[in-house]
């Protein structure tokens, strides 16, 4: 009996026991796994912080790097800016300065306007540029349609024979065009050769084709279903689809004949016919009409007055540019 009263009485001692250790391996484990949590989470934002200083370095060495791009890159037309602005005397002294002290001379404009003749230049690269581009988008809208919707024999061998042609080094073309416009027409000291050799440019025939192979078949189909010629498919539908590809093509021409130099000076020998780039380098810009003085802040007025056209074009349109050669490069 009282063996049996003495286990009555350690029985609850055992449960308790148990029930005791249950709970302590529960909180172990829990403690445990709270640990491990913990742990993690500082390992996961140990590396995020890690990346994120990384990426920090990174992002301020790539701009770093831009900044020191741009300074060499800007830093020329800076100096023909602050340039143009100086006196002669300040100009040639032995140690440069960084912007006029002396004065802000802008005489210097008047002067490079009327030593350079730049209103007959203008005038004559403004009419050069307008009739050769007017005609250069004819021509290329004509040819880009005709090897992007026509079919004929030969058009993709004629295509590819035109794209080997752009293989071929520009100075081989300015030889046999010079022998062509010289000899046999006898087209010196006239705006048609300034005009006529370069109408053709296989590069933005290429550009609007591919422009144009993007546009869907159907509509074209659809089109010849109404009744519709090609000139009106072309003028009512593709043109004004690809009109940011041709914004480009016109602003690229216009830049090109702004910038024409090495062919003007070729063809043309007279000051009724010279464009703005070989005029100005033919010009004389002289202190006081001393031949052993040349005034180069003068020279400096002149370069920044033929170049504040090209910038605000490329200012103001760049946005046309990108648009129109980011759209001739998707694959149609």
């Amino acid at each position: 009996m009282e063996e049996n009263k003495n286990l009555n009485v350690e029985t609850p001692n055992l449960e308790e026991a148990t029930s005791k250790y249950s709970a302590l391996t529960s909180a172990n484990n829990s403690l445990a796994a709270a640990l491990k949590k913990d742990a993690a989470t500082y390992d996961v934002k140990k590396v995020e912080r890690n990346a994120k200083i990384q990426k920090t370095i990174v992002t301020v060495i790539i701009y770093a790097f831009l900044f020191f791009l741009a300074i060499v890159v800007i830093f020329p037309f800076y100096w023909m800016i602050i340039s143009s602005l100086k006196t002669y005397d300040e100009y040639i002294l032995s140690t440069p300065t960084f912007w006029p002290t002396q004065t802000v001379y802008w005489k210097n404009y008047v002067d490079a306007y009327s030593a350079a003749n730049l209103g007959l230049l203008f005038l004559n690269t403004v009419y050069v540029g307008l009739v050769s581009t007017l005609l250069s988008l004819v021509i290329t809208v004509l040819s880009a349609f005709a090897f992007a919707r026509l079919e004929f024999k030969g058009r993709d061998s004629m295509f590819a024979f035109m794209l080997a042609t752009m293989m071929i080094p520009g100075e081989l073309f300015t030889i046999t065009n010079y022998q062509t416009v010289i000899v046999f027409l006898d087209w010196k000291n006239t705006f048609t050769a300034l005009i006529v050799p370069f109408l053709v440019s296989v590069f933005y025939i290429y550009l609007l084709r591919q422009n144009f192979k993007q546009i869907p078949n159907e509509l074209y189909l659809a089109a010849k279903v109404d009744g519709k010629t090609d000139m009106e498919y072309l003028l009512k539908v593709m043109i004004p689809l690809a009109l940011p590809s041709l914004i480009s093509i016109t602003i690229l021409k216009m830049m090109g004949a702004w910038n024409s130099y090495i062919w003007p000076r070729l063809v043309t020998d007279d000051t009724t016919h010279k464009l703005i780039t070989n005029g100005l380098r033919g010009a004389s810009f002289f202190v006081d009409g001393d031949e052993n003085k040349i005034n180069y802040p003068a020279q400096m007025a002149a370069v920044v007055i033929v170049s504040a056209p090209l910038f605000l074009v490329f200012i103001f349109l760049r946005k046309y540019i990108m648009k129109g050669v980011s759209r001739s490069g998707i694959k149609g």
